[in-house]
């Protein structure tokens, strides 16, 4: 493909994946629907996600800029008036927020737990609009207020644990839930804005705590901070410009995080070439192994070999759990990354496999060609669209094309800070103006 076909087929990928979030909000609230499930909760993950692509749509004429400030600002005003208690009722407690909310009320759904990494994403989400809706009228200073009351609001060191590091999250019902952050994954935005908080800070040595769990490792010949889901090696990204600066753990082995998503790609690519589990449909055009929807849970023969498939689990590749499914939406979220791995994986999935104008958001979550029709030629595919997966196509092909979302919040302050407290130095950080908030 030419240039200006790839770039086209970007933008319409882009322009689709966002009408989910147009028609998968509630008015009222601003709280956007996990999945387009009737009935279904909504995520505060994907809130966070709607707002960081509202400025993104302005910017690419999908909608205009007083529809973008009022439901920015709706969903603003909702958290900051929602309730806050112990009650197993609310939305939140001491800033952070329940992970599933029933989108007209805002209450608590399916007795979920407070999540600290869904907090962050909400929270970078309100500030990545801040920082774009800089005016003088009212409604833009009220939105920049409020999100700077609501990241204020976040008691980031009531979630440390002994060791200091970040636990998953809390429930009234028991407590503490006994996971802690540890290992590479998707909370770098998280850990950065715990370190900055000028209210609730994580301490000094989280980061350091959180960092000494990594596992860097050596797939196909590529040397990189080994994590197996795709997503974990997206999800930052979309707020964060990781590329010419590094912490202490990048500086040691010579690369950025940027250049490691790179690698990370580069791995599932091979593997799929590679395709060690013999599954339909994976190849050079056909990859994307992450966290997402499924066929299962069943067991089945295919071929004449067991085959367990799963419904949503943390895929991954190559050591982590692989039953055949794909996800499009996290290649298409890939392209900063590897632009030509991507592209060409795209065009076949667009125009090939015939998985995304069939659909009104675009891809669904997942598809798998050895669980379904071997006549088909993507066999299973999910009956749903997700907001986690929609946020990243649209941010990242915008971060591809203009780097928006990155300029965005390199000229926020505690984005900045915390960076600097997790020890990055170097490139454009080196030249970022700090203030104090």
């Amino acid at each position: 493909m030419d240039v200006l076909c790839e770039n086209a087929l970007h933008l319409h990928i882009q322009r689709t994946a966002f009408t989910y979030f147009e028609c998968e909000t509630d008015r009222e609230t601003g709280l956007v629907l996990d999945r387009n499930q009737p009935g279904w909760p909504a995520s505060i993950a994907a809130t966070g996600l709607a707002l960081a692509c509202y400025p993104i749509a302005v910017e690419r004429s999908l909608m205009t800029r007083h529809t973008a400030l009022a439901r920015s600002l709706a969903t603003l005003r909702f958290f900051g008036h929602s309730p806050q208690g112990e009650q197993p009722d609310a939305t939140g407690y001491r800033g952070f927020y329940y992970h599933f909310l029933h989108a007209d009320s805002g209450k608590r759904a399916w007795q979920c737990e407070i999540s600290s990494v869904d907090t962050a994403f909400l929270i970078a989400g309100m500030l990545a609009a801040a920082a774009y809706f800089q005016g003088d009228d009212a409604q833009e200073r009220e939105l920049r207020e409020l999100a700077e009351m609501l990241y204020r609001r976040v008691e980031w060191d009531w979630l440390l644990d002994d060791s200091g590091r970040i636990r998953h999250g809390w429930r009234p019902e028991k407590g503490f839930i006994p996971f802690r952050w540890e290992g590479y994954d998707e909370s770098l935005v998280m850990q950065v804005l715990a370190l900055a908080s000028p209210t609730h800070p994580a301490s000094a040595s989280s980061y350091d705590a959180w960092s000494s769990t990594f596992a860097w490792k050596n797939a196909y010949d590529i040397d990189y901070l080994y994590s197996a889901p795709l997503f974990t090696h997206q999800l930052s990204h979309v707020w964060l410009d990781l590329r010419g600066i590094q912490d202490r753990f990048m500086r040691s082995h010579g690369i950025d995080y940027f250049e490691n998503s790179r690698r990370a790609t580069h791995v599932q690519h091979r593997y799929a070439i590679d395709n060690p589990m013999g599954f339909r449909g994976y190849g050079e055009h056909g990859w994307g192994i992450t966290a997402s929807d499924g066929p299962g849970p069943i067991t089945r023969i295919v071929d004449g070999v067991e085959r367990t498939f799963y419904d949503y689990i943390s895929r991954g590749a190559p050591f982590g759990v692989d039953d055949g499914t794909l996800a499009p939406w996290a290649v298409a979220a890939s392209l900063p990354f590897a632009p030509d791995l991507v592209e060409a994986a795209m065009h076949s999935y667009v125009h090939k496999l015939k998985l995304h104008d069939i659909h009104r958001y675009g891809f669904r979550a997942t598809f798998n060609p050895t669980f379904g029709n071997p006549e088909c030629a993507f066999g299973w595919i999910s009956p749903w669209h997700y907001g986690l997966n929609i946020g990243p196509i649209v941010a990242m092909i915008e971060n591809h094309h203009t780097g928006m979302l990155w300029k965005l919040m390199r000229g926020v302050p505690w984005i900045v800070d915390g960076l600097r407290k997790a020890g990055f130095s170097g490139g454009w950080l080196e030249a970022a103006h700090r203030t104090d908030p």
